[in-house]
């Protein structure tokens, strides 16, 4: 596992679809005070990879996907996303988020949820298209369902059939499984990479689940404690299509007791400290 110091490392990939360089963010706190909760992180994501991004909590890592997601603003620094500033992509519809809260309307059904997007952005709702992934994501015969009837697993279902709906060019997945039993989790977690897998679309995604992160991503970035720095970046090496059968083998095992003592030795140095 390669492990360098945070300034000196960054995600690098030939023909990123999402540059992060050198971001720092701060947000003010009031009477004088400033919160830094990223610090001169630089990642560059290609066209099609999967991304993970782990690490202590309140750590920044929400916040690096909310700048992506033109929710936020670095206060230093600058992302990009196909050469184009994330705003711009947002505006035209173009990236799909799903978040820990699916956010669904609860006076809409499935169907009309999915369809959502597309109101938004001020079009003509394409019914084979939200059909088509209402299927992909196993939720076919619930179209008429509202949020009440389902459960968490199948409202997430539903967020993301929603966040691909308009084939955005960047997928971009804040803890959408945080919420689940671990049962339920696991589940989605195959579902989630086999939706990737027909699609291939770029994707980041946020998880404290180091299990999570080995199982679905091609690369992952491990955050330093607040201020989240670059601590260490590890390519997955398991190949696709990744099965349930890959979290019983001592190799999966291993890289994720190696993570999580990365990440343990980041809370024990802060105790220690303390």
């Amino acid at each position: 596992m390669e492990n360098k110091k945070s300034e000196d490392v960054s995600v690098d990939a030939k023909g990123g679809g999402i540059v992060v360089s050198d971001a720092v963010k701060e947000f003010d706190l009031g009477f004088g005070k400033r919160l830094k909760a990223v610090d001169g992180v630089s990642i560059n994501i290609a066209d099609g990879e999967f991304v993970a991004i782990i690490g202590p909590s309140g750590c920044g890592k929400s916040t690096i996907l909310r700048m992506i997601a033109s929710l936020e603003q670095p206060t230093e620094g600058e992302v990009r996303i196909n050469s184009s500033e994330p705003a711009l992509l947002a505006k035209q519809h173009r990236l799909g988020v799903a978040f820990q809260d699916h956010a669904l309307l609860p006076w809409l059904n499935v169907w009309e949820n999915v369809a959502l997007p597309y109101r938004a952005a001020g079009m003509r709702p394409d019914p084979d298209q939200i059909e088509s992934l209402i299927a992909l994501v196993g939720m076919a015969g619930f179209e008429k369902s509202r949020p009440k009837q389902l459960s968490g697993g199948m409202k997430q279902r539903v967020a993301i059939a929603r966040a691909l709906v308009l084939n955005p060019d960047v997928l971009l997945l804040d803890e959408p499984f945080g919420a689940l039993d671990a049962v339920t989790r696991r589940q989605m977690n195959i579902e989630l990479q086999e939706i990737w897998s027909r699609n291939s679309i770029t994707t980041l995604l946020i998880t404290h689940s180091v299990e999570e992160a080995v199982f679905l991503a091609d690369r992952l970035v491990v955050l330093t404690e607040r201020p989240g720095r670059i601590k260490l970046i590890e390519k997955v090496p398991f190949g696709r299509p990744r099965s349930r059968d890959l979290m019983l083998t001592p190799e999966f095992h291993e890289l994720c007791d190696q993570l999580t003592a990365a990440l343990d030795s980041q809370e024990s140095s802060e105790t220690d400290e303390g």
